[in-house]
């Protein structure tokens, strides 16, 4: 909601500061925002006479505040506009700043008294002078009033830290919002290393070696009194336990006490020693404790096994796929099952493309994965109800969870539920990604990745209550051929793998498509091409998606079985392609064949090229294709000379028959695998990939995909896109070619 004060603040901002003298100016629409925040900052800096202006509130700007003007009030306040910028900062934080006169008034000390007391910190900074550390706090998004449904408990936490550290050198007042974050989590960490006696400079609010050595020599229990059991408890209810905030152990904290280490999986004493000190600050807890599950990218085999049973572990995550061959061993090796499974163990899947950032995450990719991964896990040999992990290996912020990742796994939602919901949905990744997915209904439960602690998604987060695997440690264990490094994981017993597969179903040629298939098929496609944006009433589309799939999936079916038979490819590379470009075809298209044709004739106005037919291939790329499999020994045929303009045209003219078209697409997909000249090869052309195989990863895939259409970003964009389409028609050939 509009402010009719922040929107004056921001016309003070702009008229007295603005591009001209701070670098920027504020939309005057009456919201409170960062920026209007950092342009205050800038405005203050300039007014301290510092020349390098920035949106933070630094060490400079701290230090050079504290030396000029260690208490500003009605006397010290330097000039209006001074006063002016404490003034729309007061209203942009919801305080009454008075007139934005530029006079530091009776309002304005009325004010500053309460925000001092909002932050608890009118007992370090008593009065209604304004001082250094309270003006960085005012120049913040930060709320000292709960909001959002906060917490009484954490607030009056988050108060008493400011209360009674806010005089420590690098301690900054913290939002007393009654919400934990990344930086009360710290500030917590911080004040432990203050009453352990560490000096300003070497507290860091870093949980190292000190840090714990410190904790070991400070337990709590029942009948403890004092600052130790503050921090305690302040700690239990940061991890959101239902306790009191106290400086006395009693047997209310000792019994939620109980309850965390029993929900943790730590030893259930009802005291704070180490271990539970350790899970109550940190992600990944005391990492001398040893898990019952295991997840790596190393084959298991029946010594590494022996070694992992040593070690007390019965439950080993491996991956379904791999997007690249290194490591070599990190997707599920022929035998691997069997070999786990008489050995003892547990296997949990766990499915990973790159997903190394957001732009990697949206539904018609979640449908695309749900898809893979359920493939995946049949070829494996997982059974039907075995509970898979979709991974999201990277700090995502909050709102790139709401934008990208959630979207993302309703697509893997949807797409199960398609199949019928053969299995069930995990997901792997920092706290709030866990928390989140499985509050939406998309998971069943949690693989969390708390070794990353200093992900924003982990730090001053909860563990999520559904969590089945805690990732806290990396470590080797074993000797000899059973040395083998892993990611250890605590157990909740949620989820425990399994130990029981059907016979992985080998690499088998493609068959053609059973006609029970073509119907669910042909609903499949059409969500997820509509889940991209492509929806059948579009004037700027000659064909339907009837159309197209009646004619690459049904019609040229024949077609496309022989040439993936004869060529070791599967046959979801080339229906993905073709369909996909005749799917696009439009009104262009015909008005560029038709200027092809004239230049052909003779006549004025043609072009010498155009993709044509139904997979849009130019008679340059057919022709070239056609050669450079002849040269191969692939197909046999006539070598023509691409440069020769009848030439050229012989092969534009045949990639319009839509048979001749579909034999072109699959050469052209050995062409782009076997380095065609172009790309990003410094020698002139594509990477060389390794031979056309029918196990191509998940990256081998994109790559022949985006080299069928080109270079540069839309190529890639729709590449991914494309890959998503693959993954819908691989799912039917799976079918057909193991039923």
């Amino acid at each position: 909601m509009a402010d009719e004060m922040v929107r004056l603040a921001q016309r003070f901002v702009n008229s007295a500061y603005g591009e001209r003298l701070i670098g920027m100016t504020v939309a005057e629409d009456g919201r409170t925002r960062w920026e209007v925040m950092y342009a205050l900052t800038r405005a203050l800096q300039y007014e301290l006479g510092i020349t390098t202006l920035s949106d933070s509130f630094g060490p400079t700007t701290l230090s050079t505040l504290q030396s000029k003007f260690p208490q500003l009030n009605a006397v010290t306040v330097p000039s209006a506009n001074f006063a002016r910028i404490i003034q729309s900062a007061l209203y942009c934080k919801g305080y009454d700043g008075g007139e934005i006169d530029g006079v530091y008034n009776a309002r304005v000390e009325a004010a500053m008294s309460r925000l001092k007391r909002d932050m608890g910190v009118d007992g370090a900074f008593p009065g209604s002078d304004l001082t250094p550390k309270v003006f960085k706090g005012l120049l913040t998004m930060d709320a000292y009033i709960t909001v959002n449904d906060g917490s009484d408990a954490i607030r009056t936490v988050q108060q008493w830290l400011n209360s009674r550290y806010v005089n420590r050198r690098d301690f900054f007042v913290v939002p007393c919002d009654g919400h934990n974050s990344r930086d009360v989590a710290k500030s917590l960490l911080f004040s432990i290393q203050y009453e352990l006696g560490m000096a300003d400079g070497t507290a860091n609010g870093v949980f190292g070696p000190g840090t714990q050595a410190g904790l070991r020599s400070h337990p709590v229990s029942t009948g403890s009194q004092g600052v130790w059991v503050s921090l305690f408890s302040a700690a239990m209810i940061l991890n959101k336990r239902q306790t009191a905030f106290t400086s006395s152990f009693g047997s209310a904290l000792a019994d939620e006490v109980r309850a965390f280490q029993s929900f943790v999986k730590l030893p259930v004493s009802g005291g704070g020693d180490f271990s539970t000190w350790a899970s109550l600050l940190v992600s990944y807890g005391d990492q001398s404790r040893k898990g019952e599950a295991c997840d790596g990218v190393t084959r298991i085999t029946p010594a590494r096994a022996a070694a992992l049973k040593a070690e007390g572990i019965s439950i080993v995550g491996r991956y379904l796929t791999s997007v690249s061959s290194t490591p070599p061993e990190k997707v599920i090796q022929e035998g691997e099952l069997r070999t786990i499974a008489e050995n003892g163990l547990r296997c949990f899947p766990i499915y990973q493309t790159v997903g190394r950032d957001a732009s990697q995450y949206s539904y018609p990719l979640g449908r695309a994965a749900g898809y893979a991964a359920m493939n995946a896990a049949m070829d494996h040999g997982f059974q039907n109800g075995t509970r898979i992990f979709f991974a999201v290996d990277f700090d995502a912020l909050d709102h790139e969870v709401t934008s990208s990742i959630l979207p993302h796994f309703k697509g893997i939602q949807d797409s199960m539920a398609d199949a019928g919901d053969p299995y069930q949905i995990g997901v792997y990744g920092p706290r709030n990604v866990c928390t989140r997915v499985g509050a939406a209904g998309h998971s069943t439960a949690s693989f969390v990745s708390d070794m990353s602690s200093g992900f924003s998604g982990n730090y001053g987060y909860s563990l999520p209550p559904d969590w089945a695997y805690d990732q806290f440690v990396t470590r080797w264990v074993g000797a000899g051929d059973g040395r083998i490094e892993i990611d250890n994981n605590i157990v909740s017993g949620r989820d425990r793998g399994q130990n029981t597969f059907n016979p992985p179903r080998p690499p088998r040629a493609d068959t053609r498509l059973h006609n029970s298939l073509l119907t669910s098929m042909l609903v499949d496609i059409g969500k997820y091409m509509q889940s991209i944006g492509f929806s059948d009433s579009s004037p700027l589309r000659f064909f339907s998606h009837q159309q197209c799939f009646e004619q690459i999936m049904s019609i040229g079916d024949d077609v496309i079985t022989e040439v993936s038979n004869r060529h070791s490819m599967r046959k979801a590379l080339i229906q993905t392609s073709a369909y996909w470009e005749m799917r696009h075809i439009g009104p262009e298209d015909q008005v560029q064949d038709d200027r092809v044709r004239l230049y052909h004739n003779g006549l004025p106005g043609g072009i010498r090229d155009s993709s044509t037919g139904i997979a849009q291939i130019t008679g340059n790329a057919g022709l070239r294709a056609w050669n450079h499999c002849i040269g191969k020994g692939y197909v046999s045929g006539t070598v023509r000379n691409p440069d020769h303009d009848p030439d050229l045209y012989t092969i534009w003219n045949q990639v319009q028959d839509a048979a001749f078209a579909l034999r072109t697409v699959a050469l052209i997909h050995l062409w782009d695998a076997e380095g065609k000249p172009g790309g990003n090869n410094p020698e002139g052309g594509e990477t060389v990939l390794r031979p056309m195989a029918l196990d191509y990863n998940d990256r081998e895939i994109f790559q022949v995909l985006r080299r069928y259409q080109g270079f540069g970003d839309e190529a890639e964009a729709h590449a991914r896109q494309r890959l998503g389409l693959y993954y819908v028609c691989e799912k039917y050939n799976s079918i057909a070619r193991n039923m």
